[in-house]
């Protein structure tokens, strides 16, 4: 009888160690400057709340690197400590006892000395300062553990070629590196490596976790050595959009967060060859998770950019109008772009009529256009994420076996619910589906 309790004791750890293993993550990332905006934007702590049904993890952005110290310092102490928002955040474990909360550092959103990302994991020393002063600042605030969002340099934007210009470029990169985006790439990816190793041993003993965020644009194969890091981090989360934004193609216009690669484009400019990058090179499928916008980037189009809509769209001009909330040429939350569409179905603000271009067989990414009037004014085109694409992306992971999705991030989403009354609507597609 003994035998038989110590055999069902041992079967069920292993069944429930396998469901641990196995459960699929939904990572949710909130960044806090969704707080500040105003009217229907404005983020405050109520609707996180109602996030947490569908997150697994919560990932708090973000801190930065103090310049002279190399020190981990809040990028709004104001806010964050002073308010007492980090605690309000990481103190909702209370009510979501199997919720993770990481802090995140960098995410493109230290905009001071982004030198400091490559200059600081250069000398061990300043490695360990970083180390250990971020080790008592999540203890201090209640985090789980540390995202390391880090913002080495981005590849450079693709130029605006033929069809036969862009095969030769595609045949001269195979033999030929391009110009280089940072002239000590080997050592910093060598530096890295080491640095990651020295994190995760210091925050064994707290049993804390620690994540990468791999940002849009940044080469995997210049600054990551995948096999070496992948066994300490507990998630990578792959960013795999703005391929393509207003900034870094203010000519062209193009699906920004593409799955699958499309023809006559650079053949690593989508979701499914990040992915398969890191698989390829040893991270284990269950520690990947891949990064869903819930953001448009707009470009302002032209009488050149034709009449079609499809795109690669040219003779474009930049960035589009800022929105009514985000208040950012090139870029509309998913609420204000749907906003934007049911008032355009109701034929209300006048003006050229948007056109609406799904995307059913979900690998590119769904947009919308809207030509301009007469006078050459009011053209833009949106390329964006809806539910049936954010669906299919979560889809895309739980076929490959991936970890789970990323909401990159959740205070873009539409979390009033006010286009279809329901909120988070591309997080809960992407959830229900991964």
């Amino acid at each position: 009888m003994t035998g038989k309790l110590v055999f069902g004791f041992i079967a069920f750890l292993t069944i429930a160690c396998n469901s641990l293993v196995n459960s699929k993550k939904v990572v949710c990332y909130y960044d806090s400057e969704g707080n500040f905006r105003d009217g229907h934007a404005r983020f405050e702590n109520t609707f996180l709340v109602d996030s947490l049904s569908h997150c697994t993890h919560l990932i708090y952005g973000y801190a930065g690197i103090n310049s002279n110290t190399f020190k981990l310092v809040s990028l709004n102490e104001q806010f964050d400590v002073a308010n007492n928002n980090y605690r309000q955040v990481t103190n909702l474990k209370k009510s979501h006892p199997n919720l993770i909360v990481l802090l995140s550092v960098g995410g493109g959103r230290d905009i001071g000395n982004k030198e400091k990302y490559l200059t600081m994991i250069e000398d061990v020393d300043d490695r360990t300062i970083f180390i250990e002063s971020a080790l008592a600042f999540v203890k201090t605030y209640g985090f789980d553990g540390l995202d390391l969002a880090w913002q080495f340099p981005p590849n450079k934007p693709k130029k605006i070629r033929s069809t036969a210009g862009n095969i030769w470029s595609s045949v001269k990169h195979t033999f030929v590196d391009p110009s280089p985006v940072d002239e000590k790439a080997a050592d910093h990816k060598q530096q890295f490596t080491a640095f990651i190793r020295e994190f995760k041993t210091a925050f064994a003993d707290d049993g804390l976790q620690l994540s990468l965020s791999v940002l849009p644009n940044v080469n995997s194969t210049l600054f990551y050595d995948v096999r070496l890091l992948s066994p300490n981090l507990d998630l990578v989360n792959l960013w795999a959009f703005d391929y393509y934004t207003p900034e870094r193609n203010p000519k062209e216009a193009d699906y920004p967060a593409p799955l699958h690669e499309l023809i006559d484009r650079k053949f690593d400019e989508n979701g499914n060859y990040l992915v398969q990058y890191w698989l390829q090179n040893g991270a284990p499928s269950k520690k990947l998770i891949l990064g869903i916008p819930t953001y448009g980037r707009t470009w302002k189009m032209t009488r050149d950019s034709g009449t079609s809509g499809v795109p690669p769209v040219s003779d474009v001009k930049g960035g589009g109008q800022a929105g009514t909330y985000t208040r950012e040429e090139g870029l509309l939350s998913f609420q204000e772009i749907c906003t934007k569409l049911n008032l355009n179905r109701k034929n209300i603000g006048g003006g050229n009529a948007y056109k609406q271009v799904i995307d059913t067989s979900g690998k590119y990414g769904t947009y919308a256009f809207r030509l301009p009037n007469e006078s050459g004014d009011g053209g833009t085109w949106i390329g964006y994420e809806d539910q049936e694409t954010a669906s299919s992306k979560g889809t895309y992971a739980r076929t490959k076996s991936l970890g789970g999705i990323a909401i990159v991030d959740i205070t873009l989403d539409d979390f009033r619910g006010l286009c279809t009354g329901d909120k988070f609507p591309l997080l809960r597609a992407a959830a229900a589906s991964a």
